[in-house]
């Protein structure tokens, strides 16, 4: 069967860990169907995040939903966490199957 692809936004939200369990309340709030967390290391402008102990662990949470859900859950991470948190926010199109899913 060949199923066409269409378009949905992919939000990528990189963020202290301590935001984790924020997060996974508010997102659903917003229309998100699910996400995915996973852990993060790296290194920026704040210095490097290697996750060697709680208070410098990061996470990446990914969002494919539409462009509506994304426009919501960005201005609510500005209006919220940006003053506060340390938070690196992306979104991109990509091309999905199944997109009632998203």
């Amino acid at each position: 069967m060949n199923r066409p692809l269409q378009t949905r936004k992919l939000l990528t939200i990189v963020c202290e860990a301590a935001l984790e369990k924020r997060l996974e309340k508010e997102l659903p709030g917003f229309g998100a169907h699910g996400y995915t967390i996973s852990d993060a290391r790296g290194s920026g402008a704040h210095g490097r995040r290697d996750a060697a102990w709680p208070a410098s662990a990061n996470i990446r949470v990914e969002v494919l939903c539409d462009e509506a859900v994304a426009e919501a859950v960005v201005r609510h991470l500005e209006a919220q966490y940006f003053s506060s948190y340390q938070l690196v926010v992306f979104l991109s199109d990509v091309q999905v199957l199944r997109a009632e899913k998203f």
